[in-house]
């Protein structure tokens, strides 16, 4: 089934998404959301201590950003931190789920200075990458043990993709304390493309892998399917889910002429 484009704010988009409990889980911990201008990836952890809970939680509570006619880059944050507070919560409630969490990485529609702007976000190791000009590259940055030795110099990029820490991750929800969310926003520019994923997908296809799926399939729900097939295929060790995100146009209109949207030819920096 081909992808449909919808209008959300003033951005014309397609999007497609696909997920797939892979060849050794016997349940799917992910979740995701892809609607209203809101697009999220959770990785729920936990195994029997009921990390499809916790991912479901962070997903239902995003999802009622979408209802509002306005959104904000601190309304992504708060929300988050409210699937925080949930997830705690539920566990108060329900001992046995002790030790449930889940990551959340995504791409949100937000107004900034008068007009539509993308919040990227992150909590944990899933990820969003961005395919522009041709070029794929990652906007988030994992929270794991394995990317503080490699940022640290100790470890190469090759060995952190079979070191023994891999899945360790050093921000998730459900913590006691609120994690930090890094969230980078930026002008919208025509004919890129944004994928969301969880693990399950870069744990078993490179970065060249996934960049000449993304490339290859123009429907956003095939690129979709074809990457989840492809890290099944691979290995499959992990849930594998993902959501693909083309923005086709976008109608300024409504924008502030005042509104500070200086293009950039990259997403660069540091969170905001």
């Amino acid at each position: 089934m081909r992808a449909t484009p919808t209008t959300v704010h003033g951005l014309t988009l397609r999007v497609g998404a696909a997920t797939d409990v892979g060849r050794v889980r016997d349940h799917n911990e992910d979740a995701h959301l892809a609607a209203g201008g809101l697009y999220l990836v959770a990785d729920g952890m936990g195994g029997h201590a009921a990390g499809e809970v916790a991912s479901r939680i962070a997903v239902d509570t995003v999802q009622e950003v979408t209802s509002r006619a306005v959104v904000v880059r601190d309304d992504v944050v708060r929300a988050l931190t409210e699937a925080n507070d949930r997830i705690l919560r539920s566990v108060a409630r329900n001992p046995a789920q002790t030790g449930m969490g889940t990551t959340a990485a995504g791409l949100a529609v937000v107004s900034q200075g008068g007009s539509s702007h993308w919040a990227v976000f992150n909590v944990g190791d899933s990820r969003v990458y961005r395919l522009a000009n041709g070029r794929m590259e990652p906007v988030t940055v994992d929270h794991s043990e394995v990317r503080e030795l490699v940022d640290a110099g100790l470890i190469t990029e090759a060995e952190a993709a079979r070191h023994p820490l891999r899945n360790v991750v050093t921000r998730s929800l459900g913590a006691d304390t609120m994690p930090a969310v890094d969230l980078w926003v930026f002008p919208p520019q025509p004919g890129e493309r944004f994928l969301v994923c969880s693990d399950g997908l870069n744990g078993e296809l490179s970065d060249a892998e996934i960049s000449h799926l993304l490339s290859t399939h123009e429907d956003p729900q095939d690129a979709a399917e074809a990457l989840v097939r492809a890290a099944v295929d691979a290995g499959g060790r992990d849930n594998v889910t993902v959501v693909v995100v083309d923005l086709d146009g976008r109608d300024d209109s409504d924008d502030d002429p005042d509104a500070d949207t200086a293009p950039r030819s990259e997403v660069t920096g540091s969170p905001a």
